[in-house]
């Protein structure tokens, strides 16, 4: 009974996680890789070391390229992202990153992206992230039909999508500060670990929700508050471990797995600790809101 006891504080400091990430995506904006904006991708690997990233610059300055992205890969890799090139300037930049042949290189990879595709890819990742959330009303609607009272399926399954929009706003937050000051970009990577927050985040929600309407059918509790406070009470271990398991695999892809997937796997480990913050700390508590606020509105209607 504790988190419903103290369920405006839980509210209130995911509100203002919420608030203070909308602002920064608002403020700052979300940095679109090539995948979105459309660009190239080049990566080279050198065999007698790695030149410093400074005297990159002066190479990438003399083919009018001032928009580039150059990052360190692995021990001797590099990558470069940039607006689009031609194949025959490609040519010729790959030439000149090995500085006059003092560093030799092979390519190892090229991408390229052009505007129309990058748009295409954006309007795919809105709808696709659109279709989910309507399919989750959908299906927990469908799911908890047969509880009507006190709180009706179709509000389990609005208040699941208020705990996703938390869900997805922190990490999309997070990445709008890390694009602004250190330059991460959200690729088609970044989509697919936030349908995945979604995904896990729902389930744990279901979980809690499920032995809810377990509960309420048991009668285990003279009050709906105190029944959802016995039922977090038997879901919040389970919930903890399962999410502490899956972050401790994330963080050590985090921490020693390649570059490319380590904005994937922070996505991830962002999403997967506030959606289980949600599912406990903020899904439960706004159904006993709810409950409570149909009690007042219906104790107002016996008086008139």
């Amino acid at each position: 009974m504790f988190i419903i006891k103290n369920k405006f504080v839980f509210l209130t400091i995911s509100a203002f996680i919420v608030l203070g990430s909308i602002v920064a995506i608002l403020v700052y904006g979300l940095r679109l890789g090539i995948d979105f904006k459309g660009g190239t991708l080049l990566e080279v690997n050198y065999t007698n070391g790695r030149p410093e990233t400074s005297l990159i610059a002066p190479v990438l300055a003399s083919h009018k390229i001032s928009d580039a992205i150059v990052q360190n890969v692995g021990e001797s890799g590099l990558s470069i992202k940039s607006s689009p090139l031609l194949d025959t300037e490609r040519v010729v930049l790959v030439n000149d990153l090995s500085l006059g042949g003092k560093y030799p290189l092979t390519q190892t990879t090229f991408n390229s992206i052009g505007p129309s595709v990058g748009h295409e890819l954006t309007q795919k990742a809105i709808v696709a992230i659109i279709i989910v959330v309507i399919a989750i009303v959908l299906y927990i609607a469908f799911a908890f039909r047969g509880v009507s009272e006190p709180v009706s399926s179709w509000k389990y399954g609005f208040i699941a999508i208020a705990t996703l929009v938390h869900d997805v706003a922190i990490p999309s937050g997070v990445f709008a500060l890390l694009g602004h000051f250190h330059g991460a970009e959200v690729d088609t990577l970044f989509v697919v670990a936030l349908l995945t927050v979604l995904g896990i985040s729902v389930s744990d929600t279901i979980v809690v929700f499920d032995r809810i309407r377990e509960n309420l059918k048991n009668r285990i509790a003279p009050t709906f508050s105190e029944t959802v406070g016995r039922s977090l009470n038997q879901t919040f271990v389970r919930s903890i471990n399962t999410s502490l398991t899956v972050i401790l695999v994330l963080l050590s892809l985090y921490l020693f797995g390649p570059s490319t997937t380590k904005n994937f796997a922070l996505v991830l480990i962002v999403g997967m600790f506030f959606g289980t913050y949600s599912s406990i700390f903020v899904a439960s508590p706004l159904l006993v809101i709810v409950e409570q606020s149909q009690a007042k509105k219906a104790l107002k209607h016996k008086k008139k």
